[in-house]
C-alpha cells in the first residue's frame, strides 16, 4: 500500500473488551503515520472490529462494510474481532471486504497492509487455529476523556454449552501484573478519571501471566495492587463470574480509595437444573450468598446482573423460578439476553426447543422487572449526597454523569464540569428515567 495513504477510521461492535483492542490496533496505526478519522469520512483504511455474542452479527458486519464503502469505495476494508475468528471464509465473500484477520493476526495489521490492494473479488484471509492464540496483548481504550477500558485477561477455559467465546478467543491468559499497573499509571496521566477492568473471564485472572497454566498472580493480588496506583479517583470491575468473586474481593472494594460499589455479576438462570444444563460453575445458593455478602458490606452498591431467556429445557416453571429469583434479589439492573442457537456449541442440538415468540416475551418480562428494580435503587439514593463524574456529551443542553454506585445523573451542560467529580445531592427521578441533582459542594478529589 501507497505511502501516502494516511488515513484509518475504526467502529467497534460488542464488549468493552473489543473497545479496548480497537484503541490498541488504532494506536499501532497512528504511530506508523496514519491520522484518525470518524469512520463516516473518506478514509484509506476501515478497521471493523466484530462482535459474535449478538444474533445479528452477520447482519451487522454487512451494515458497516456497506457505510465504510458509501464513505469511499476505494478504501481498504478489514475486518477483526470474534465474528472474524469464527467464520472468516464467510466475511471474505462480504462485497467490499478486503482483509480478515483473526485472534492472533489482527494486532499484527500493519504487516498485512503493507502490500495490499482493493478486492475486486473476496477478501485476503490471515486467520489462525484457535488453539494458536495463547499469547497476551495488553491493550486498554479511551473512549470519551473520563473512562478507560483496561484489558487485563482474555479467553476462556470454561466450557458454557450456549458460549462461542472459547472458540473465538482461546484459552485464558493474562496480562503481567506490572503491564497492567504501567498501563494504568499511563491513563492517570492523561487525566482520565475513571478505569474499568475488562476481560473474558477477569476473575480467572493470573492463569498464563507468563505463558503457563500456572496462577502467578489471583485477581484479590491484581486489585490491591491497583488500589496504589496515584492518580486514578475511580476503578470500575466490569464482569466477574461469581464463583470468582471472593468475600476477601469484596471486602478490599469496600475499603478501597479507588475501587467504586459497582459489580456486574453474571447469573444466566435462576433454575439450578438450567445452570447445571449450561455447564455454569454455581448454583442459585452461591449467587444469593454473593450477593447478600455485598449487600452486607455495601449496602448501597450496584449489582447489575445478565441473564438468559429460552435456554433449551427452560419450561414456563423453570422460567419463573429465574423470575422470582431475581424479583426476591436485593439487585439493581439486569442485562437480559434472548437465547440465539450457535454453531459449535453443546446447546445447539439440545431438546427442549423454546419458540422465539416465548423468547421474547419472557425477555420482556425481564426487562421491565429490570426497570423496577433499577428504580427502586435509584429511590433508595435520593437525598444523599455523592461524587459524580460528568461526561464531555452535550445532549440538547444537558449533560450526564454516574455516580459510583452506576446511578445515572443529568444537569444543565457546564463546560467547566466535563470530566470532573462533583459532590452533588440527588434530588428527583426523572421522566427520562435519570436523576436530577442539586449542588451542594464541590470537591475535584472526589476522596480526599
Amino acid at each position: 500500500m501507497s505511502t501516502f495513504h494516511r488515513t484509518a477510521a475504526f467502529h467497534t461492535l460488542g464488549c468493552k473488551l473489543n473497545f479496548a483492542e480497537t484503541s490498541t490496533i488504532a494506536r499501532q496505526l497512528t504511530d506508523a503515520g496514519y491520522d484518525k478519522v470518524s469512520f463516516d469520512e473518506k478514509a484509506n483504511v476501515y478497521v471493523i472490529n466484530t462482535c459474535s455474542v449478538t444474533e445479528n452479527a452477520d447482519r451487522e458486519c454487512k451494515l458497516h462494510v456497506k457505510r465504510a464503502m458509501k464513505a469511499n469505495p476505494e478504501g481498504l476494508v478489514v475486518i477483526v474481532g470474534c465474528y472474524a475468528q469464527l467464520k472468516p471464509e464467510e466475511i471474505s465473500q462480504i462485497e467490499g471486504v478486503d482483509l480478515v484477520l483473526g485472534a492472533k493476526e489482527k494486532f499484527n495489521i500493519l504487516s498485512y497492509l503493507d502490500d495490499l490492494e482493493k478486492s475486486e473479488s473476496e477478501g485476503v484471509v490471515h486467520s489462525c487455529e484457535i488453539e494458536e492464540t495463547d499469547f497476551f496483548i495488553g491493550s486498554y481504550s479511551i473512549g470519551d476523556r473520563t473512562r478507560a477500558f483496561l484489558k487485563v485477561q482474555d479467553g476462556c477455559d470454561y466450557k458454557c454449552t450456549y458460549c462461542t467465546i472459547p472458540l473465538a478467543r482461546g484459552i485464558s491468559r493474562s496480562d503481567t501484573i506490572e503491564n497492567v499497573l504501567r498501563n494504568a499509571t499511563e491513563i492517570a496521566a492523561k487525566d482520565i478519571k475513571e478505569i474499568v477492568l475488562t476481560g473474558v473471564n477477569i476473575g480467572d485472572y493470573g492463569k498464563g501471566e507468563f505463558g503457563n497454566k500456572k496462577h502467578e498472580h489471583t485477581f484479590l493480588d491484581l486489585i490491591s495492587e491497583l488500589d496504589k496506583v496515584e492518580g486514578i479517583e475511580r476503578i470500575r470491575i466490569s464482569s466477574i463470574e461469581p464463583n470468582l468473586l471472593k468475600d476477601e474481593s469484596i471486602e478490599l472494594v469496600s475499603k478501597s480509595k479507588s475501587f467504586v460499589p459497582h459489580f456486574h455479576i453474571p447469573l444466566q438462570s435462576g433454575s439450578d437444573d438450567l445452570l447445571k444444563k449450561m455447564k455454569r460453575r454455581y448454583l442459585t445458593k452461591l449467587y444469593n450468598d454473593r450477593v447478600n455478602k455485598i449487600r452486607e458490606v455495601m449496602p448501597d452498591a450496584a449489582i447489575g446482573v445478565d441473564v438468559i431467556v429460552g435456554f433449551p429445557g427452560e419450561t414456563e416453571e423453570r422460567f419463573m423460578e429465574t423470575y422470582n429469583f431475581l424479583n426476591e434479589l436485593p439487585i439493581t439492573y439486569l442485562h437480559v439476553f434472548t437465547y440465539s442457537e450457535r454453531e459449535n456449541t453443546e446447546a445447539a442440538a439440545m431438546d427442549g426447543v423454546v419458540p422465539v415468540a416465548e423468547r421474547k416475551k419472557r425477555n420482556k418480562m425481564l426487562r421491565i422487572l429490570s426497570e423496577k428494580k433499577k428504580m427502586a435503587f435509584y429511590q433508595t439514593q435520593l437525598g444523599k449526597t455523592l461524587p459524580v463524574l460528568w461526561e464531555h456529551e452535550n445532549k440538547d443542553g444537558k449533560m450526564f454523569g454516574f455516580t459510583e454506585n452506576y446511578v445515572r445523573v443529568q444537569k444543565d451542560f457546564d463546560p467547566a464540569s466535563v470530566n470532573q467529580i462533583e459532590f452533588l445531592n440527588l434530588e428527583k427521578i426523572l421522566s427520562d428515567g435519570t436523576v436530577s441533582v442539586q449542588s451542594s459542594y464541590q470537591n475535584f478529589l472526589a476522596k480526599a
